[in-house]
């Protein structure tokens, strides 16, 4: 898509998708999209953990009360994890890198939705980060901040509307 506007326009959380593998080059681009994201001090803080396996899909979905249900049905996710140890600003990084991924996927037709993990819970009350930190053997020091359900849409969503946009939220020159 040559114009963004329409892209974040376009763009929406999507929950269902069809069984359809993604193709491996868009798997790709996806990926790559986030190893382009800037960081603080360049310091690319961030690891992602592509997971394409009907199992653990399965145990991803139950990494947090009710809203991650949809990973199940997702034929690939993306784990986004980053070092505090490198960045401070590892959730900005990390936040960064995710929201490209997923305007990568748009640019393709590629549903997304992103599911928050860092500091959620799962059914149990366990923490949703430790959760997937053992199903993924995720190092100790790297941090879980969301997962990412990519796949072909299975529904369809009315892009943003401008006439809805809040503009009493914005403010020039001081609040």
């Amino acid at each position: 898509m040559s114009d963004f506007s329409k892209l974040i326009t376009k763009r929406r959380s999507i929950r269902k998708f069809t069984d359809e593998a993604i193709k491996p080059q868009e798997v790709e681009l996806i990926l790559k999209a986030g190893l382009k994201a800037p960081s603080s001090k360049n310091g690319k803080s961030w690891h992602f953990i592509a997971v394409e396996d009907k199992g653990v899909l399965e145990k991803l979905s139950a990494s947090k009360k009710g809203t991650a249900k949809m990973i199940a049905g997702c034929p690939l996710a993306i784990v986004v994890t980053a070092d505090p140890f490198i960045s401070t600003a590892w959730v900005e990084d990390a936040s960064i890198a995710a929201i490209m991924m997923q305007l990568q996927a748009e640019d393709l037709n590629i549903g997304s939705c992103w599911v928050q993990i860092r500091d959620r819970l799962t059914e149990d009350g366990a923490s949703s980060e430790e959760y997937i930190k053992e199903i993924l053997d995720i190092p100790m020091q790297l941090q879980v901040l969301c997962v990412i359900a990519l796949g072909y849409k299975a529904q369809d969503k009315s892009p943003a509307d401008d006439d809805k946009l809040e503009w009493d939220k914005v403010h020039i020159g001081k609040y």
